[in-house]
């Protein structure tokens, strides 16, 4: 296996694994991550340097070149640490004060929060001293003798803009030439949003009242729209489609200038009401586009639950799945289904290693046994319940779906049943955002990784087989995806021969070399993240992480052979 290509492959348990191909899966992915984290930076030519006439010490000559190297301030020290006097003309330095000392300085992004920094120095043959300002407090020293090329990295805590400066010292000739720029880090960070309608074709809310034809489109205004700003990267919306008279799916893309990706969001059938959390860039335009893949028309609904802008605010960190409620063992509330029309309160912070001061979470929620057609709404217990909803279900019907939410101040949420019957409800939680999290969102162009119906993306073809797993590698052995916390997966679980549900969770072993078994697939999960029945097709969102070994694995807890298809639509990245 070479270092850009990675096998997925098939564990059974027990017994030997059903070895794939070997895909380019991981280079595909590092590929999409470094494309969506170059942007344009900055670049600040020489003849933008401002130039600086130093004090110098009275009776002191002229230092002749080749002069010892400066002594430069500490690391910790910031940029300012030198006063600066007036800048003076260039003729008033004279013509032997290193007349020609300027600096050329380019900052390129290479990572969500990271920046690649050259400074060119022209200068006479003197020793130089260099001090680089990045902006967030933090400073750099270098030294330089004459013309000069310059490198330096430097990574963010946090998203947001930053004045970078180059300030470059000739003390022999008292001279002192300053450059730089403003650098913006590709990444966006993560701000909670009280869950919002923004569209629904039904009643005209966003878009005139009227179902939404096959193979058409609908527009979401985001930018501007319900207290989300102007700027805004990506959204967080929960997507349901209702009022279906046929087979289809939905796509969600940022629409102008954008084309339309061959991927799809959400599936749905005949008579049933589906949603899916979407995670999507926001158009130059401030919209969203919502495409409707079937032949027959369907309204659509759009609530927002949280946006990013590349401004400091929430960034995220990832968790293995872990079971915070289930009504059907009284774990996290009181045991016995959920009372129609009503709400259980549950705490989120300080358990299972989420800490204190967190400001959203990120869910799977699971509702089964439902007693009649209704909808649930995670929300933080602040003022009333939204009108918007994360899942939608029918009498007897076992559906999950991904939910971020905002979390109270004391660290609790709330899950309303909207329905008028009882209802069991699961809540698992996957992630978190917080102040003191550092990764970022990093959205690209959905790329799919596996689809097991076809003999593509190194999958050698053959069902996703009842009570296994499946395997695949998302970072590279070039370390390309370097500071992943978690990858934006769409699963999607189809042609289902009966019930079931699918599991994701990091692999606990790196992938083997080809020819070699299959390493094991370590402790069955105890969480899910959807659930089917018998001839549906059902998609989720997942937030998932790759662990320590570059390795996701998606179970097959279901009795019965199934098919599934991943998609990839970004990553949060904490360098």
């Amino acid at each position: 296996m070479t270092a850009a290509l990675v096998a997925a492959g098939l564990g059974i348990i027990p017994g030997t694994a059903q070895a794939a191909d070997p895909v380019p899966v991981a280079a595909g992915v590092a590929e999409a991550i470094a494309k969506a984290s170059t942007s344009e930076g900055f670049h600040s030519p020489a003849d933008r340097t401002i130039r600086t006439a130093l004090p110098t010490a009275a009776g002191s000559g002229r230092a002749n070149a080749k002069t010892a190297a400066p002594q430069t301030a500490p690391a910790a020290q910031t940029a300012q640490a030198e006063p600066a006097a007036p800048a003076a003309p260039a003729a008033a330095l004279g013509a032997g004060a290193n007349p020609t000392l300027a600096v050329d300085v380019s900052g390129t992004s290479y990572t969500a929060h990271g920046i690649e920094l050259t400074t060119l120095i022209t200068s006479a043959d003197f020793a130089l001293g260099v001090v680089i300002d990045w902006g967030d407090g933090k400073t750099e020293t270098a030294t330089a003798q004459g013309p000069a090329e310059l490198h330096h990295s430097h990574t963010y805590d946090k998203s947001g803009e930053y004045q970078v400066k180059v300030t470059v010292t000739d003390t022999a000739n008292a001279v002192q030439a300053t450059n730089g720029g403003a650098f913006l880090t590709p990444g966006s960070d993560f701000t909670p949003h009280t869950p919002t309608r923004l569209l629904d074709t039904r009643n005209g809310t966003g878009a005139p009242a009227a179902k939404v034809p096959g193979a058409g489109t609908a527009r979401v205004k985001v930018a501007g729209n319900a207290a989300v700003p102007a700027g805004v990267t990506a959204v967080a919306l929960n997507v349901t489609v209702t009022e279906t008279v046929d087979s289809g799916y939905v796509t969600a893309w940022p629409g102008a200038g954008h084309d339309r990706p061959g991927t799809s969001n959400l599936n749905y059938t005949a008579g049933r009401s589906i949603p899916n959390l979407v995670i999507v860039p926001v158009g130059e335009d401030g919209y969203v586009e919502l495409y409707n893949g079937g032949q027959q028309p369907v309204d659509l609904i759009a609530d927002v639950t949280g946006y990013f802008t590349r401004a400091s605010a929430g960034g995220y960190t990832s968790m293995t799945p872990a079971r915070f409620v289930d009504t059907r063992e009284g774990l996290g509330t009181a045991r016995g289904k959920l009372a129609a029309r009503s709400a259980f309160t549950t705490p989120i912070s300080g358990l299972h290693g989420v800490p204190q001061g967190i400001t959203a979470v990120a869910l799977n929620v699971t509702v089964t046994e439902p007693g009649g057609l209704g909808h649930l709404t995670a929300f933080s217990g602040a003022g009333p319940v939204p009108t918007a909803s994360n899942l939608n279900f029918q009498a007897g019907q076992t559906i999950a779906n991904a939910v971020i939410v905002p979390v109270a101040e004391d660290g609790t949420i709330k899950i309303f049943n909207g329905a008028y019957l009882p209802a069991h409800v699961v809540v698992d939680v996957v992630g978190y955002y917080s102040k003191d999290s550092k990764a970022a969102f990093l959205p690209f162009t959905p790329l799919r990784t596996l689809d097991t119906r076809e003999e593509a993306y190194g999958w050698p073809g053959g069902r996703f087989r009842a009570r296994e797993y499946i395997t695949q590698g998302f970072t590279p052995d070039n370390a390309t995806a370097t500071g992943v916390e978690a990858y934006v997966l769409n699963t999607t679980v189809t042609e289902t021969g009966g019930d079931g549900y699918l599991s994701v969770a990091p692999g606990p072993y790196a992938l083997p070399a080809p020819g070699e078994p299959a390493a094991p697939a370590g402790p069955r999960p105890g969480s899910s993240t959807l659930n089917w029945t018998t001839g549906t097709t059902v998609p989720n969102l997942v937030q998932a992480s790759d662990g320590d070994h570059g390795v996701i694995t998606f179970w097959n807890q279901g009795y019965q052979d199934a098919d599934l298809v991943l998609d990839v639509f970004g990553v949060y990245q904490s360098k």
